[in-house]
């Protein structure tokens, strides 16, 4: 019997868990990677090489790793409530969250990448960058991009309003 292997994006943000609950309901017998994506602080502060700020920088690396690490279980948790056999996973890399989402898609052999949306637009969307629109233009696996309801309600609103002018 074919399992499905699915990797879901997860930040802790109600969006993430939207898009958990979702695919839960659509591949209820997938088995799944939940990935929290992040950055080593240490990367920002290449520039203090040798400065002795740079073990603080250290110690607080290691907290927020500790809780990225806390985000994936969180996730994975979730996951397993709703049903899925579900691993919590940790990318800690200097690549960009899509980056880091596509490169675990292609370690877990993912079937299917799923990843939430915030529901940037306009300047937002351009100064902040969209992680789901930068996987999906890159990923070599199928993506799904799943809105929460309030984003999907946003958009809708967003959608109605440009139809009656």
């Amino acid at each position: 019997m074919f399992t499905l292997q699915l990797l879901i994006a997860y930040d802790g943000s109600i969006d993430a868990q939207s898009a958990v609950q979702s695919a839960a309901t659509m591949f209820p017998e997938a088995s799944v990677v939940v990935l929290y994506a992040r950055q080593p602080l240490e990367g920002f502060a290449a520039h203090l090489e040798g400065h002795p700020a740079l073990e603080e920088l250290a110690g607080l690396d290691a907290a927020t790793l500790d809780v990225s690490e806390r985000i994936a279980d969180e996730g994975a948790q979730l996951a397993r409530r709703l049903g899925f056999d579900a691993e919590p996973r940790v990318s800690s890399t200097m690549a960009t969250a899509s980056e880091a989402i596509i490169d675990t898609a292609e370690e877990v052999n993912a079937d299917l990448i799923i990843v939430g949306s915030r529901g940037r637009r306009g300047f937002k969307a351009t100064l902040l960058g969209s992680t789901s629109a930068s996987v999906l233009h890159h990923a070599t696996r199928p993506t799904l991009v799943i809105p929460s309801d309030s984003v999907a309600s946003a958009r809708r609103a967003g959608r109605a309003g440009t139809t009656n002018h």
